[in-house]
C-alpha cells in the first residue's frame, strides 16, 4: 500500500470509531444475532413504558449489581418476555408481584414466564436483579462495555459506552432499537468523593456514608445505547442557552484539572447548539437539558449527556478527517455527536441496518456547521474533502433482524449522498425547511428507511427511488459518460441502477446548465468540439470522458 493511501486508510479506521462492530463485516449470521436483532415473539407484545436502572458500581474490584424496575404496557396476550444481558453478567432473580418467576437463558436472550395473566391494555411491573464483572472496553468506544480507567492524580475514572454492542453488555433491558422507553430513573452508587453523571436531569444526591446514590431522570424517549454511567473527579461549570424553546440548561463535567481548558474550548457548544437549531430545528431535550461529559475515550452521542474525549483539540484529535483545513475549526467530537442529539436520539433507526440514517445526516452536520459560520463554499471543500475516505466495500444499508449494520461509508458516502441531494433541491431555505420538518415529523420516534426515502421524496417533490437504490443498495458510483465531437456532446450514465436518470449540473465553456442524462445516450449541440465539460463537483459521481 502507498504511503499516503495507508495514511488515508488509517485515518478512516481511527475517524469511524462511533459504533462498535461499525468495521466487522459479516458474512454469516447464527441464532444470537437473530435474537438479538429481530422483534421476537417474546418482544413483540409489550410496550416499553418506564425504566428505572438502579446499580452499584464497585470501581476496586470492577463489579457491579442492581435491579432494573421495567414498567410496560401489553399490547395483546403473551406469557413470555424477553430481557437481554450478556455474559458474563448474570441475572440472579426476577419478581412479578412478589414472585420469584422462571428464566430460561438462551445465550445472552433470557425468557420468563410470567404468571400473572397478561392482558391487553395492562401496565405491568418486572423487577430484574443482576450482578457480575461486565465487559471491559480495551479500546472504547469502538468494543465498547465499561472503561475502567484512572485521571492523572490516581482517581478513577469510568464510563460506558455499547452502542452496537448492546446496552445488555452492562445492564438488562429490551435490547432492541425499536422500542425506546418513554421515560427513565438511572440510579448510581459509587464511591464517596467521585461523581456520576447520567442522562437527563439530576434529582438528588443521597449520601449513604461510603457511598453516594445520585438519581437521574429522563423525561424523554431513550434509545437504549444512549444511556450512559459517567464516574470520575468532576467540576462542573453550566450556562443558559437562549433557544428556540426557551432556556436551555447547558452543562459541563470535566476533570478538575480541566477546568480551565474547557471553559474556553467548550464554546463551541452553544455554537454548535445555534446553527443545529438554525438547520434541524429545537434542540430535542430542553427537559433534560444538554450535558458534555470528559471521559477516558474518544466520545459518544449519549442522549443529553454526550461524552467527549478528543483531548481538547479542535479536529479529531488534532486532524482535519477532510484534508481541507475546514476541519479544524471546530473540535470534531463537541459538533459531531451534539449533532447525534437530532439523527440518533430524537430520529432513531427501528433496525440497526439503518444505522445510516443516523451516521449520514450526523456526518452531514458537520459541514451544515461550516455553512453556517464560514459560508457554502467552505461547507462544500469539507464535504467534498471527505470522499477520498470512501471504500465502497459494501451497501451503506445492512442486513434487516440480526444486528447487522451497513458499510462504513454511512458517515462520507452518506453525507456526500446528503450534499448531492441539496444540489437537486436547489433551494437552499426549502433545504433548510425539508430538514427541520424531518425533526418535527419523526420527533422522538424510531424510523426506517422506507420513511425517511418517502419523506424526502415527497417534500422535494422529486422521485428519489433510483437515487436512494443507487446510493444506499448498491456500491456503485454513477459514471457520466461522454464524448464531445463536431460541436456535439453526447452522453449517458453507466455504472448506474434501474431508473436512475439524476440531472446534474454542468460547465459547458463559460455556460453552466443542466443535463438531464439516462442509460441511454442524449446528445446536446455545443459551439466546438474543443469546448471542455467540467462536471459540478458537488455532485458525487463519477466521469469518462470518451475520445476515439
Amino acid at each position: 500500500m502507498k504511503p499516503f493511501a495507508y495514511i488515508l486508510f488509517t485515518l478512516l479506521f481511527v475517524s469511524l470509531g462511533h459504533s462498535q462492530g461499525l468495521l466487522t463485516e459479516k458474512n454469516t449470521f447464527t441464532h444470537q444475532d437473530t435474537l438479538r436483532g429481530s422483534i421476537t415473539p417474546e418482544r413483540e407484545w409489550w410496550d416499553l413504558t418506564y425504566y428505572h436502572l438502579d446499580v452499584e458500581v464497585q470501581p476496586a474490584t470492577k463489579f457491579i449489581s442492581g435491579k432494573n424496575s421495567i414498567q410496560y404496557k401489553v399490547l395483546k396476550p403473551y406469557q413470555v418476555l424477553q430481557i437481554d444481558l450478556q455474559a458474563p453478567l448474570e441475572i440472579t432473580k426476577v419478581l412479578q408481584d412478589g414472585k420469584v418467576l422462571p428464566v430460561k437463558k438462551d445465550g445472552n436472550a433470557h425468557f420468563i414466564t410470567l404468571e400473572r395473566p397478561q392482558n391487553t391494555g395492562d401496565i405491568n411491573t418486572l423487577d430484574v436483579f443482576y450482578k457480575g464483572h461486565p465487559k471491559e472496553a480495551k479500546r472504547a468506544p469502538w468494543d465498547g462495555g465499561f472503561s475502567w480507567k484512572k485521571d492523572h492524580n490516581g482517581k478513577d475514572f469510568i464510563a460506558t459506552s455499547c452502542q452496537g454492542l448492546g446496552a445488555s453488555v452492562w445492564w438488562p433491558n429490551k435490547d432492541h432499537m425499536y422500542d425506546e422507553v418513554d421515560s427513565m430513573l438511572i440510579s448510581v452508587t459509587n464511591p464517596k468523593g467521585l461523581t456520576n453523571v447520567s442522562n437527563g436531569r439530576l434529582r438528588k444526591l443521597v449520601d449513604n456514608g461510603d457511598t453516594v446514590t445520585s438519581h437521574w431522570f429522563v423525561n424523554n424517549p431513550i434509545n437504549n445505547y444512549g444511556v450512559n454511567i459517567n464516574i470520575g473527579d468532576y467540576a462542573n461549570f453550566s450556562e443558559v442557552y437562549k433557544g428556540k424553546k426557551g432556556d436551555l440548561d447547558m452543562n459541563y463535567y470535566v476533570l478538575k484539572e480541566h477546568l480551565e481548558m474547557a471553559k474556553v474550548h467548550f464554546k463551541d457548544a452553544p455554537k454548535m447548539m445555534e446553527a443545529f437549531e438554525y438547520w434541524f430545528g429545537p434542540y430535542p431535550f430542553y427537559e433534560d437539558s444538554f450535558k458534555l461529559v470528559e471521559v477516558p475515550y474518544l466520545g459518544m452521542e449519549h442522549q443529553s449527556s454526550v461524552t467527549y474525549g478528543n483531548q481538547y483539540k479542535k479536529g479529531y484529535l488534532g486532524r482535519d478527517l477532510s484534508g481541507t483545513g475546514w476541519g479544524l475549526k471546530f473540535d470534531f467530537i463537541i459538533i459531531h455527536e451534539a449533532g447525534h442529539e437530532w439523527f440518533a436520539n430524537n430520529i432513531t433507526n427501528k433496525d440497526i441496518a439503518d444505522m445510516w440514517i443516523h451516521e449520514a445526516f450526523t456526518s452531514y452536520s458537520e459541514n451544515l456547521f461550516l455553512d453556517y459560520y464560514y459560508g457554502k463554499e467552505a461547507a462544500a471543500d469539507y464535504v467534498i474533502g471527505t470522499r477520498r475516505n470512501i471504500q465502497n466495500d459494501r451497501p451503506l444499508i445492512g442486513v434487516y433482524n440480526v444486528n447487522h449494520e451497513g458499510s462504513s461509508d454511512m458517515y462520507y458516502k452518506g453525507e456526500n449522498l446528503l450534499h448531492t441531494l441539496r444540489q437537486l433541491v436547489e433551494d437552499d431555505d426549502k433545504w433548510r425547511q425539508i430538514l427541520r420538518g424531518l425533526n418535527s415529523e419523526f420527533y422522538h420516534q424510531t424510523v426506517t428507511t422506507q420513511q425517511i426515502e418517502d419523506y424526502l421524496s415527497e417534500q422535494t417533490g422529486i422521485d428519489l427511488t433510483a437515487f436512494f437504490n443507487q446510493y444506499l443498495r448498491t456500491t456503485k458510483i454513477p459514471t457520466l459518460e461522454y464524448e464531445i465531437k463536431k460541436g456535439t456532446l453526447k452522453y449517458r450514465w453507466t455504472a448506474i441502477v434501474d431508473g436512475f436518470d439524476m440531472p446534474i449540473k454542468v460547465l459547458i465553456g463559460d455556460k453552466e446548465q443542466w443535463i438531464y442524462p439516462k442509460s441511454e445516450w442524449k446528445s446536446l449541440t455545443i459551439k466546438s468540439s474543443t469546448t471542455p465539460l467540467v462536471i459540478d463537483r458537488n455532485f458525487y459521481v463519477n466521469s469518462k470522458e470518451i475520445k476515439k
